[in-house]
């Protein structure tokens, strides 16, 4: 028996992917940024992450809608002026806002992750990730209270 291993798809793009334009209130998010912070390799393609990122940002904005108006209400026209703690010369709030995007993206594509031509190992693995992108969406739920500035909560019915 013999194995072979291979190095992961490496992402060598000819031009970089241009990032998502956001609302104004919130900031744009950059694919490259997105794609390196989750460790996604090569073979998520620019258009399959575009895609769960647009979806992502669609659900965080709509949760952060009544936090948005009461903070508009009150002058502040964008996310980094929200006062908060600055940490590497940034808002806390902008890097839970990213954390949001990023995790409700990368559970979404970890729950695609089987497809129709799916091997028998790729089942398996599959089913490893499975709670992974259960805690990455426990992640984006704890990033958004963080925002918002609610206490995180778990409830486990016993």
């Amino acid at each position: 028996m013999s194995f072979v291993s291979t190095p992961p798809l490496s992402r060598q793009p000819e031009t970089p992917a241009r990032p998502i334009t956001n609302d104004a209130f919130y900031p744009d998010v950059s694919l490259e940024h997105a794609r390196d912070t989750m460790r996604l390799d090569g073979s998520i393609t620019d258009a399959r992450l575009r895609h769960e990122l647009l979806a992502a940002i669609a659900s965080v904005n709509d949760e952060l809608r009544s936090a948005r108006a009461a903070w508009r209400d009150t002058g502040i026209v964008r996310l980094a002026d929200v006062p908060a703690d600055q940490l590497d010369g940034e808002s806390v709030r902008l890097q839970h806002y990213r954390r949001a995007v990023y995790c409700l993206a990368k559970a979404t594509l970890i729950e695609r992750y089987r497809d129709y031509d799916t091997t028998g190992d790729g089942a398996r693995r599959a089913d490893e990730l499975e709670p992974q992108g259960d805690e990455l969406r426990r992640d984006a739920r704890w990033a958004i209270s963080d925002i918002v500035g609610r206490p995180r909560v778990t409830v486990e019915l016993i």
